[in-house]
């Protein structure tokens, strides 16, 4: 099974950093950033409005467990996003590349 899973940042650098970790360790196959989101949120009893990053990280769902644990080690929040959604259905041949790109000695 194949899983998009959803990361807000604080910023670029940290969305860069968690990005190219989660691809060079094969953890992902890919992260596509989105700047300039505006999260609304609840946070500690106050309501926060911050300009964040999104993280579009496509993987399989074996890889989900070392996938949050790598996220949870270099995201400076303390509780980060971390959301994963079941791929229903997609191109086989985007699916099988995903397959390809997560595999160890490739």
């Amino acid at each position: 099974m194949y899983l998009l899973v959803l990361c807000t940042c604080p910023d670029t650098k940290a969305a860069e950093l968690i990005s190219r970790a989660l691809v060079e360790e094969k953890l992902a196959a890919c992260v596509n950033i989105m700047p300039g989101i505006t999260s609304v949120y609840r946070w500690q009893g106050n309501v926060e409005f911050d300009t964040e990053v999104q993280l579009l990280i496509k993987t399989a769902s074996e890889k989900y467990s070392l996938l949050e644990e790598k996220i949870k080690n270099l995201h400076p929040y303390e509780t980060p996003e971390i959301i994963a959604l079941n791929i229903q259905q997609g191109d086989k041949h985007y699916l099988n590349w995903i397959t390809e790109s997560l595999k160890e000695n490739s």
